[in-house]
């Protein structure tokens, strides 16, 4: 079915006309010469002069252009017909940690070193492109938390904004709670039964207004389930920082994570490791999905560009037409003062 999305974007179409009865003519700066006996002089030279067109004649091609453009301003477009969407699934928001730490190159993949972010945007970009039926979220914390992506089907607009995530885009330190407060805002007032945070961070929390638990507590007062994954490896596994004494997950607060999953029935995972963070992958992926209210979502294939493109080729007809005999002038001149010059 053909419709336009923002139709009245055509009471537009006597603004030209309103504008110029509405402002006072506009004065070129050049004197004017009034002719009465204009015929006489054609007589004497024997030529008459080019009639002018009608002022409907000139007018007639910038006004289809402008009609053009109020065509493709009215985006113009076809609608299919109308398409179940997933009847089943749940409301799923990923709230990953990007403070400093998390680029900590502790993990591997596929043979070489990776840190920690590296590693969750490979493996859970692919978990969220498997959330086949689920509404999938994004949130990013580090001092703050921020809702990158909301819940939406649109997994592999989720998984780009994975891809694009840089280490300290929100602060440094870690507002464990903050994260959960904000997934509590948004998931709230989806259907129970079907709410969960998959919460991955490589640290304790150590910014942010609210308490983790506080927050945790909300969220299982909203039937909401949280899902804990501490990230990092073991102080062996350190590199050389972990042979010196440095232990890249000695800040990692397990007790807080696996107190906040308890408290909101879900669970705590530790992924010290790619093939560990794989197999929680798989867990996550085992979820039931639960019923939910069917939608219809109708395909539309966008039109306006073809008008658009007519009134820009229009326009460039327009200006070819108006500057060539001016342009055929010069050229004619040129050549004129060339054939003089030679012997």
């Amino acid at each position: 079915m053909f419709e336009f999305a923002w139709p009245w974007v055509f009471l537009l179409a006597p603004l030209p006309w309103l504008l110029r009865l509405w402002l006072p003519a506009a004065d070129s700066g050049e004197a004017a010469l009034k002719v009465s006996f204009l015929s006489e002089l054609e007589s004497l030279s024997g030529s008459r002069a080019r009639p002018r067109l009608p002022a409907a004649r000139q007018q007639a091609p910038f006004a289809l252009i402008w009609l053009l453009l109020l065509l493709a301003c009215a985006r113009p477009q076809w609608l299919g017909e109308p398409l179940p969407l997933p009847a089943s699934g749940r409301d799923l928001l990923l709230a990953v940690d990007v403070s400093g730490s998390m680029d900590y190159p502790d993990m591997e993949w596929q043979g070489e070193d990776i840190s920690r972010l590296s590693l969750v945007k490979h493996l859970f970009g692919e978990f969220i492109d498997g959330r086949q039926g689920d509404r999938v979220g994004l949130i990013l914390f580090g001092n703050r938390a921020y809702l990158q992506s909301p819940l939406t089907f649109d997994r592999q607009t989720v998984h780009s904004w994975l891809d694009e995530a840089q280490k300290n885009i929100a602060g440094p330190q870690t507002a464990i709670g903050d994260a959960i407060g904000l997934a509590v805002k948004r998931l709230r007032l989806r259907p129970a039964q079907s709410r969960v945070l998959v919460l991955i961070t490589d640290g304790a929390n150590n910014a942010g207004a609210i308490d983790p638990l506080t927050a945790a507590r909300l969220a299982a007062d909203e039937q909401i389930h949280i899902y804990t994954i501490g990230i990092g490896a073991d102080p062996k596994a350190g590199g050389v920082l972990g042979m010196l004494g440095y232990n890249p997950g000695i800040e990692l607060d397990e007790a807080g994570l696996q107190a906040i999953a308890e408290v909101t029935g879900g669970q705590y995972f530790r992924a010290r490791n790619s093939e560990e963070l794989q197999a929680i992958e798989a867990t996550l992926d085992r979820l039931q999905p639960v019923a939910q209210k069917p939608q219809l979502a109708r395909p539309s294939l966008v039109l306006y560009p073809y008008p658009l493109a007519l009134a820009l080729l229009l326009s460039l007809l327009l200006v070819t037409h108006s500057l060539w005999p001016q342009a055929r002038q010069q050229w004619r001149q040129r050549f004129a003062a060339k054939t003089e010059e030679r012997p």
